[in-house]
């Protein structure tokens, strides 16, 4: 980190809305690209193709969860190193979660191809879309190793506070997919017409071309985590640098594994209400991805700094950077969400024709987008503490809220009380704000009263 930024709260304020911007573009853009093929199917293939992209859904980001929980440890010990300005450990970092994160996807992939039947068996597809999403799922799969490289080498570019070169690569990215979408979905220019599944060979193939072009553009201009000789020297499972990885890693991914099978379970009492249910279900979560582009960013852009600080032996950052992001997640997530009530009606009927379809979209939106503003707080507080090593609790009391709360409560709502499907939606406020509740109070009484030696311990 910058000396000029520990001594200067205004500089620190500009630097961190510098790093923020594109984080969020970067989201807003992800989104887009999803929500643009969500569009593309729902308006040409149906409701049971997107019902059948919606299905697969949770497995598929219950695997994508160890790449996310990789990408969280490795910025965070990117971002510790640079701060440190210590590039030769930053180097050996990205070597050994590269050599981590390629046996780990591929492990992955063959695992997700190979059962993928079974476990939409498990989550009650509905028949009528299970062999559509099941082709649809084993695409994504088998080609994980290139989406997981992709993840972690723009995490890695974040962790040294660089936030422009991922956002440039993921226009890029998007621009690609949107481009493939239709040639490949409808069979233009003489490709075949691969209907439901040229949606996941655009995704591939668009990331494929750009994480080329990505590691192509680092290495020209001699980029610090380009990817050289001295990342490929550390390209194995270092005892050492593997271990802190993972001290790191394993609560992250720990987390994203219990959001991602609470996912899996709760989208099995959507299931159970049909095909119309299980639709709604994804157009809203693609909707909700904009509602959580603030708090995602801000968490993401609240970590980088709080490590940076940290490896650079100041502290009396840290409650300001935190402070910094709780505002803006009121503004800015106040914000959007606020259009969303308003226009949910002409926003989900883009993707949707059908009445019935539409009217459950609707009510998962009205009951549950209020407490992503609670969500992007928790968030905040949880990604101080997790910058600073401390990771157990966080993830414990993430842990307890989905699988003591979330779960059982969207279980006994939707099956023994007159609320139905939407006792599944309201689950989702009731179990943020129960998060939010222990992640503060365990900030205040607990993470405040340790010194930075028993941070740096940790």
């Amino acid at each position: 980190m910058n000396d000029n930024l520990l001594q200067d709260e205004q500089a620190l304020k500009k630097a961190f809305f510098a790093f923020l911007m594109p984080v969020m573009l970067a989201n807003v853009l992800q989104s887009l690209g999803q929500i643009f093929a969500m569009f593309l199917v729902g308006k040409n293939l149906g409701v049971d193709a997107l019902a059948a992209i919606s299905a697969f859904f949770p497995f598929f980001f219950f695997l994508m969860a160890f790449a996310i929980g990789i990408g969280s440890g490795s910025s965070i010990l990117v971002g510790q190193t640079y701060g440190a300005k210590d590039f030769d450990k930053m180097k050996q970092v990205v070597g050994v979660t590269l050599a981590f994160t390629t046996v780990l996807s591929i492990a992955v992939a063959i695992f997700g191809g190979f059962f993928i039947e079974h476990i939409l068996r498990f989550m009650h597809t509905p028949a009528n879309i299970f062999d559509m999403s099941v082709s649809y799922a084993r695409i994504l799969f088998f080609t994980l190793p290139i989406m997981f490289w992709y993840f972690v080498y723009t995490t890695f570019l974040r962790g040294v506070g660089d936030s422009k070169t991922p956002f440039l690569f993921l226009l890029v990215s998007v621009i690609l997919n949107i481009s493939f979408i239709p040639p490949l979905l409808f069979g233009w220019f003489g490709l075949p017409a691969f209907g439901l599944n040229g949606a996941a060979y655009a995704s591939v193939l668009s990331n494929f071309i750009t994480l080329v072009l990505l590691l192509a553009y680092l290495h020209k201009t001699n980029h610090v985590l380009r990817l050289d000789k001295t990342v490929l020297k550390h390209f194995s499972l270092q005892k050492d640098i593997l271990a802190s990885l993972l001290k790191l890693a394993i609560p992250a991914s720990i987390s994203m594994v219990a959001i991602s099978v609470a996912e899996i379970a709760v989208i099995g009492f959507v299931n159970v209400y049909g095909s119309n249910a299980t639709a709604a279900y994804g157009v809203v979560n693609q909707v909700a991805s904009y509602a959580q582009i603030p708090a995602m960013s801000i968490a993401i852009a609240t970590s980088v700094f709080v490590a940076q600080a940290l490896g650079a032996n100041s502290t009396e950052m840290i409650k300001k950077i935190r402070q910094m992001g709780v505002r803006i997640n009121y503004v800015l997530g106040g914000i959007i969400i606020a259009l969303m009530y308003i226009f949910a009606e002409p926003l989900l009927g883009l993707f949707i024709d059908e009445a019935a379809t539409l009217e459950i979209a609707k009510n998962y939106l009205y009951i549950s987008f209020w407490s992503y503003i609670i969500f992007g707080h928790t968030q905040t507080v949880s990604a101080t503490m997790r910058a600073t090593g401390v990771v157990l609790w966080p993830t414990i009391f993430l842990v307890i809220t989905i699988w003591v709360f979330e779960v059982p409560i969207a279980y006994g709502l939707s099956h023994f009380t007159t609320l139905e499907l939407n006792g599944v939606w309201w689950a989702y406020p009731i179990a943020f704000c129960v998060n939010f509740i222990m992640q503060f109070a365990y900030f205040h009484f607990g993470w405040k009263k340790k010194t930075l030696k028993a941070m740096l311990a940790n």
